[in-house]
């Protein structure tokens, strides 16, 4: 490189050092375009072509974007990109050039391409000229020609856009199509607005680009001076052809709007079912005029337009009426619960009419004990919901009544079963005591849990189950198996329903393996996790209802010896007595004393029938794990007599009188001890440490 022009480009050593004078004569200057840096010279001459002063030009191609309208560029940049990628060597295009007084001329280039051996393109040496008064005919029919192509196209973006608006399913997918820098603004158009009519008033929804939001006018009355205003009141199209015509009609928003550099704009009804529903302002910058066939292709914009956001409110609405229905059947509130940290959420279906069976549910439970409910009834439709409604509160009647687990299952089962309905459901129900962390889980067709460990492990909890609600009343079979677990402080227990984890052409197993692989990556706090579970469905938008509740047992600074149970045995109620012998059964396996479980069951329910008998009042019984220089598994049995027991001779038929004769044998030590107005038989089993 020789030397440098104008831009501070460096010029090529073949660049001529004085222009040929018949050039400058014909009003044509010379450029050089390094393709490589992307900088082009241009000289005196070609700067006069562009109305351009010597300092108003860097040397970058876009700078000349003031003199060349939006439309003119676009034609132009299809003209050499098509040379560049064919292998042509040289091009030749007319386009028009905006002078510094407004006035539009037509300028003709022709450029050489030279490329590397490879064939790539390294340079484009051409020229740059003043061709308005030289267009012949012929040229003009061409340039016509080229014009009616450009219609065509505008006609293809219609067409285009109007195809995206068709996948459009809520108001801001239609505001998003319209934005797109591929859409409207090949129209030529430089920025656009649009309002709906809500309540007699105009609110802006969309506007742009950023920062031409005129202040005052985000909402607006439809019966004020302004032209979004005109076509909702008269259903009419506005088509503005000049600065001066916008100015004289609209005094009041021309001033504040005078920066953008505006020269036309159409204003367009959307109307929808023969009423207007909002309007689309279409504003641009190098453009005076419309044309009968420009005016009819935005008007058939605006009606495809229309009919987007009637379809896309429609949606909303109902979207909105789907969640509202399946909301008032959810609980309101999630209760406090001591002991656990408890998150939960609900995500509707993708698809908006439908309304789905899903539901979550925290229950109270007396003693310390708390249980935690995930259910989906199938089908996707109100009368879904309807039975979710009903069941989710028989279900929570049921465990609040205080039923074993499986009770509460097989109760909720045959409710179902003689619902006027042929639907099912499946279900999941944890009765968890947040005192000794033992949790009793009944599965009813449903997902198994997942549990995650406080240093973020995790792993799916595999848990016996029966049949889905509704069918095991219909077949007879309302056994449920109880698996019952521990969950240490810190461990979190995680119930969803299968929308979580379905994934289209997924086997179910591969999705609860990327769900167990999402929570063990995922936040510790519940809230931000069951958050991040959520996302992460509707980041590959499914189209299933999701309900997810997440337990962590909290951990506890109190000293403790040891895990704690305590139930309340009324008299005359033979389940409150096999449950509270389920209770004991579950706890001492959850606290490691499986070589011990039988006895100590054994000798609870000696003493426990042996109260309910013999004082014919309640029972209250207790389970304590004791820490010291061994480690005791301890039963108390509470009742309101004073009467203290003693051993009897059963005899060889005897019915009665071998309690104490068991509790003397199979207990390390045992005693009675005086409570006021009744007594407390106590007995205690040395027990393995926990490894």
């Amino acid at each position: 490189m020789a030397d440098r022009g104008a831009g501070g480009l460096s010029l090529p050593d073949d660049w001529p050092a004085d222009p040929d004078p018949i050039l400058a004569l014909n009003r044509t200057g010379c450029f050089d375009w390094d393709l490589g840096s992307g900088l082009m010279h241009m000289d005196a001459h070609a700067l006069e072509v562009f109305d351009l002063l010597p300092g108003e030009y860097d040397g970058r191609p876009e700078s000349l974007a003031v003199r060349v309208p939006p439309f003119e560029a676009h034609r132009l940049d299809e003209t050499v990109s098509h040379a560049l990628k064919d292998g042509s060597e040289d091009y030749g295009a007319y386009f028009r050039v905006r002078c510094r007084d407004g006035s539009m001329r037509w300028t003709h280039t022709q450029g050489c391409i030279r490329r590397d051996v490879s064939g790539r393109p390294k340079r484009i040496v051409g020229v740059v000229r003043d061709a308005t008064q030289e267009l012949s005919d012929i040229t003009a029919r061409r340039i016509l020609a080229d014009e009616e192509v450009a219609r065509r196209r505008q006609t293809s973006i219609v067409q285009s856009t109007t195809a995206a608006l068709a996948h459009a399913r809520t108001v801001q997918d239609v505001i998003d199509v319209l934005q797109d820098s591929h859409g409207l603004t090949h129209l030529g158009a430089t920025s656009l607005v649009m309002g709906l009519v809500e309540s007699g008033r105009i609110r802006l929804v969309a506007e742009g680009p950023k920062d031409s939001y005129v202040t005052g006018t985000r909402i607006t009355r439809i019966d004020e001076p302004y032209p979004m205003s005109e076509v909702v009141r008269t259903m009419a199209p506005r088509f503005i052809e000049s600065p001066e015509e916008f100015a004289t009609s609209y005094p009041i928003l021309w001033p504040h709007i005078t920066h953008l550099g505006i020269t036309a704009a159409a204003y367009l009804p959307l109307i929808a079912q023969a009423r207007p529903i909002g309007a689309l302002g279409l504003l641009y910058q190098d453009k005076t005029g419309f044309t009968d066939e420009e005016r009819n292709v935005l008007v058939a914009l605006g009606s495809s337009i229309a009919q987007s956001l009637q379809r896309a409110m429609f949606y909303e609405q109902e979207k909105d009426v789907a969640q509202s229905l399946q909301q008032a059947m959810l609980p309101r509130t999630i209760p406090g619960v001591q002991g656990a940290d408890i998150a939960v959420r609900y995500r509707s279906a993708a698809l908006g009419r439908d309304i789905g069976g899903d539901w979550y549910d925290v229950i109270p439970l007396p003693g310390g004990r708390v249980g935690a409910v995930i259910g989906d009834v199938q089908g996707h439709d109100a009368h879904a919901a309807a039975v979710m409604g009903q069941l989710r509160i028989v279900l929570r009647a049921y465990a609040a009544e205080g039923h074993t687990p499986p009770t509460v299952m097989a109760r909720a089962s045959v409710f179902l079963n003689e619902l006027d309905t042929e639907r099912m459901a499946t279900c999941l129900y944890a009765d968890a005591d947040l005192t000794t962390g033992v949790v009793q889980l009944v599965r009813a067709g449903h997902l198994d849990p997942v549990v995650r460990q406080p240093d973020g492990s995790c792993r799916r909890l595999p848990v016996d189950g029966g049949l889905p609600l509704g069918l095991s009343a219909d077949f007879g079979q309302l056994e449920y198996p109880v698996t019952t677990v521990e969950l240490d402080p810190g461990q979190t227990l995680l119930l969803c329903t299968d929308g979580l984890v379905e994934q289209p052409g997924a086997d179910l197993d591969d999705g609860m393996l990327a769900l167990a692989d999402l929570v063990r990556s995922g936040p510790a706090d519940l809230s931000d996790l069951a958050d991040l579970l959520c996302g992460a469905v509707d980041d590959r938008n499914g189209e299933d209802d999701v309900a997810l509740l997440l337990l962590r047992r909290r951990s506890t600074d109190a000293p403790q010896s040891g895990g704690r149970l305590q139930q309340h045995v009324p008299l005359g109620d033979p389940e409150a007595l096999a449950e509270s012998r389920h209770m004991i059964r579950a706890a001492v396996r959850a606290w490691g004393a499986h070589d011990r479980a039988d006895d100590i069951e054994l000798i609870a329910g000696e003493l426990i029938t042996n109260s309910l008998v013999h004082t014919e009042g309640a029972a209250i019984v207790t389970l304590r794990v004791l820490s010291g220089s061994e480690r005791r598994l301890r039963v108390e049995v509470e009742d309101s007599t004073s009467a203290l027991p003693h051993r009897r001779e059963a005899g060889t038929n005897g019915l009665s009188g071998r309690g104490l004769f068991l509790v003397d044998r199979l207990t390390d030590v045992w005693g009675v001890e005086a409570r006021g107005g009744g007594k407390l038989v106590w007995c205690e089993f040395i027990v393995p440490a926990r490894t």
